[in-house]
């Protein structure tokens, strides 16, 4: 087994020719960055004497935890992606973390994240789940990172929707390629809640594939530059949100009036006479009076029902 110690880095030739005379502890206290990439390792050993870490890079490895990083109050960039991870732990002290890179593991849930309230980016593309799963994100995480995260990257993870997105307020970039993404209308009442949102990337969603796709989101984010990796025309955003104004302006407007239209007392008599019959109270001409009496008449005869008496009131 190969482990991330304080011996392998006396060992490390990067490091070897950075120690420019000072004791090796002395050294290990000025260390802020870490290199152990594609270094087949499998354990994080005790690396409490790099106090002053601030970024390691420990991705393409052969990881199955994260442990003993307790030590490491400084760090803003952890790189742990392709590894064997299963769950996200023991990260309660990073609380300078910034940047989370663990895209390509195999980690099913996105939780413990609750004390990281700097973390601007999370990175959780390609987890290697088992067939028929997705990945699912703890809400009190993701309320913990409601007014930090700007960076979300969650692309080719079987998820189908993400309502619970939307506390996500600050978000800038967001990536969700390759999922299973499908309601347009989910889509753009979660988007409406994000008014940072600069660029965001869908591709290989059968959302993709909605009439009026990009139109609608468009318009659904107003601050948007980038989507698909299309940049988006200016002009082009300033009319699809001018004509989605005036479609439901008008849509207003026709309810309007359907809520205030003219009401029929006597929805029987008018669908016997074809909206022909006078209403009380209403006067008519003498030629108005003799075509409908006339009609009446016509049409009783033709199905044998008595009349009851024709049009009185009118004025010559």
């Amino acid at each position: 087994m190969v482990r991330l110690t304080v011996d392998l880095i006396a060992k490390s030739r990067h490091h070897f020719k950075k120690k420019r005379g000072l004791s090796f502890p002395d050294y290990l206290k000025t260390l802020t960055h870490l290199h152990f990439f594609s270094k087949n390792i499998e354990d994080i050993g005790d690396l409490s004497m790099c106090r002053n870490l601030t970024v390691l890079y420990l991705y393409d490895n052969e990881l199955t935890h994260i442990h003993n990083l307790g030590f490491a109050s400084n760090l803003t960039h952890l790189y742990m992606q392709n590894n064997n991870i299963t769950h996200i732990d023991n990260l309660s002290n990073l609380q300078n973390l910034s940047k989370l890179y663990l895209g390509g593991n195999r980690i099913a849930v996105v939780e413990g994240l609750e004390k990281l309230c700097e973390l601007k980016e999370l990175h959780l593309e390609n987890q290697r789940l088992v067939p028929g799963e997705k990945l699912l994100l703890d809400p009190r995480t993701l309320l913990s990172l409601a007014e930090s995260l700007c960076v979300l990257n969650i692309s080719n993870n079987n998820i189908d929707e993400i309502k619970d997105l939307t506390v996500l307020k600050e978000l800038q970039h967001f990536s969700a390629s390759d999922n299973k993404l499908h309601n347009m209308q989910e889509l753009e009442e979660v988007f409406s809640h994000w008014p940072q949102l600069l660029q965001m990337d869908l591709i290989g969603n059968p959302v993709c594939k909605k009439p009026k796709y990009r139109d609608r989101l468009i318009t659904a984010c107003k601050s948007l530059v980038v989507l698909d990796g299309r940049e988006i025309n200016e002009l082009t955003r300033e009319f699809l949100i001018n004509w989605k104004a005036s479609k439901e302006a008008k849509k207003k407007k026709n309810n309007g009036h359907t809520m205030t239209g003219p009401i029929n007392h006597h929805p029987f008599i008018n669908d016997f006479y074809m909206g022909q019959a006078p209403l009380p109270g209403h006067t008519y001409s003498h030629a108005d009076a003799q075509r409908w009496n006339l009609q009446q008449s016509l049409r009783a005869q033709k199905l044998k029902i008595p009349l009851c008496g024709h049009l009185g009131h009118v004025d010559a």
